[in-house]
């Protein structure tokens, strides 16, 4: 029984019967009010695909809770689908999702007083969210990942989501016929999981991999192999036992943690948004993580792997080739892992991966040997400038010019961007200003998959620029250049932009610069006036009034 549960019914022995009488109601015996309490957060939903097989996944975690002599209570948290989103309205709401599961799942766990949670999700903010309600928490927890999605088939190519995103693109540009783009809708989500190369959500279920806070291997698994529900049976025992030792998560999630977790995400060439969600997860267990450091550590570690988007392979491809473990062993041996870093089974992360080769196998072309590495450095770059004092984030590997300099073309939202796009208003050597899409201004910091997918679709995509304040899918690639900030709501330069003005953004000096003079940009910002905010009401509205830069993490407590 909880620790803060029994305290409660010893102290005040007149509220022991009704707090037991309930507990009885759910199925507990005379014996069970002796065990520990074990929250189980099912963030299953028919919503999206990536969500739709997790309610499986908890059944097993319960069975496996009970078998391990504790007593199991499931409580659901919400998901939403950023696919589906996409290019919508209601996109504002993805990041906004990654707070509201944290904030439920923090209510339930501390409401009930439970011993332990083990959170299962799938799309892309239920990992992150769950991560800062354990940070918040900090009893003991573990991540169970959904699984990934196996890829589509067509004309002899793996499809991903992506593929039906840039079909857009290919069908406006004249490329392919209608005929075509419904044949790629059809085949490119074939089943349950989430997104099939190393977008988002495999990002980040990597990256809790590598911090210890998800058993060895689980991260990559596909959503419909029987090795994922065994994998959910035995995390809600490790977490059982980890309730019995007292592993906290604030044990475990320490700077090196987050080091490794960073150093993984390069070497996997992941998400532009592992950015924010570290820094928001590292905010809530009171870590000191900055943007600077991610570029440290880009420094130093190559990208190994050979992943979409921007790369061949999908994530059930790595899985096969060694998985997370493979590349965290490789990482280990040249120096770049903390192997005395402590994980959720108890052991250090030195003895989770001492029976990995040191090398991956010769058999495969998905995680290359360490001396041909895909990139000599790692791909997520923190650009600044007068553009973005305070920083930005650009996928920097696999663009062909990767230095521009172009006449702006601002679009003061997604969809008049987008419309542009599929118009054919935009010219090899354009730099894109998308604006008022940061976490205030959109409010919610929209995924730009829909205009960046068009762009590649199209042609575009080694001959145009594109800034944000806005994100980026996992799914993005090009040069492209999100996460600005100050974003243009509270006044940061790129609401100054003017159309025509030069840009440039250069990714080798890590630069991204207005060519405007200070003067002139003074001048500007004497006449700019702050827009009123989209939403006055609701979640939206409660959301823009709290939450922080995405520099640090777009954090809203």
């Amino acid at each position: 029984m909880s620790d803060q549960l029994r305290s409660h019914s010893v102290t005040q022995g007149v509220q022991r019967s009704p707090n037991r009488a309930m507990l009885r109601a759910v199925g507990f015996g005379d014996d069970d009010f002796e065990k520990p309490i074990v929250g189980i957060a099912n963030g299953y939903s028919s919503i999206t695909p990536c969500n739709i097989g997790l309610g499986e996944l908890a059944l097993k975690a319960e069975a496996a809770i009970k078998e391990a002599g504790a007593m199991p209570q499931t409580f659901g948290t919400i998901t939403i689908s950023d696919g589906i989103s996409m290019g919508t309205e209601g996109m504002k709401y993805s990041l906004v999702s990654r707070d509201v599961i944290a904030d439920s799942i923090e209510t339930v766990c501390n409401c009930q007083s439970l011993d332990g949670v083990l959170a299962i999700g799938g799309c892309d903010k239920n990992m992150p969210g769950a991560m800062i309600a354990f940070a918040r928490l900090n009893i003991p927890a573990i991540f169970v990942y959904g699984g990934t999605i196996k890829p589509g088939h067509y004309g002899g190519k793996d499809l991903t989501i992506v593929s039906a995103f840039e079909a857009v693109g290919q069908f406006s540009a004249g490329k392919i016929d209608e005929k075509e783009l419904l044949e790629v809708e059809r085949r490119s989500c074939p089943g349950a999981g989430s997104c099939a190369g190393m977008y988002t959500a495999n990002t980040m279920s990597s990256a809790f991999e590598a911090m210890g806070m998800s058993l060895i291997y689980s991260s990559t698994m596909a959503a419909e192999d029987d090795e994922k529900k065994e994998s959910a049976a035995l995390s809600a025992k490790v977490l059982v036992e980890a309730i019995h030792k007292q592993i906290l998560p604030s044990q475990i999630l320490t700077r090196k943690a987050f080091e490794n977790a960073v150093a993984v995400i390069m070497a996997i060439g992941g998400s532009t948004n592992a950015v924010l969600h570290l820094l928001a997860i590292a905010h809530s267990m009171q870590v000191p993580l900055t943007l600077d450091d991610f570029e440290v550590i880009r420094g130093k570690v190559p990208v190994l792997c050979d992943l979409k988007p921007s790369g061949f392979y999908v994530t059930t491809e790595l899985h096969r080739a060694g998985g997370v473990p493979q590349v965290m062993k490789m990482l280990l041996v040249h120096g770049l892992l903390h192997g005395d870093a402590l994980t959720i089974t108890g052991q250090t992360i030195a003895e989770v991966l001492k029976d990995i080769p040191d090398a991956p196998p010769e058999d495969q072309k998905v995680i290359r040997p360490w001396e041909k590495p895909v990139y000599a450095q790692g791909h997520l770059a923190i650009l600044k400038g007068n553009l973005a004092t305070e920083g930005a984030v650009a996928k920097i590997t696999g663009v062909k010019k990767p230095i521009i300099t172009g006449p702006a073309r601002v679009f003061e939202s997604e969809e008049d961007c987008m419309a542009a796009i599929l118009a054919g208003q935009i010219q090899a050597g354009d730099v894109l200003v998308i604006r008022y899409e940061g976490p205030k201004g959109g409010p919610g910091m929209r995924e730009m998959l829909s205009p960046t997918s068009a762009i590649i679709g199209a042609g575009l995509g080694d001959s145009v620029g594109l800034i944000t304040d806005g994100r980026f899918s996992g799914g993005t690639y090009g040069l492209v250049v999100g996460h600005v900030a100050p974003e243009a709501f509270v006044g940061g330069t790129i609401a100054l932009v003017q159309e025509g003005d030069s840009i440039t953004i250069d990714a080798p000096r890590r630069a991204i610069e207005l060519h405007v003079s200070d003067e002139a940009l003074a001048e500007r910002r004497q006449s700019w006036t702050p827009p009123a905010p989209r939403y006055t009401r609701g979640v939206l509205a409660k959301y823009a009034k709290l939450v922080s830069s995405s520099s640090l993490g777009a954090v809203t407590d």
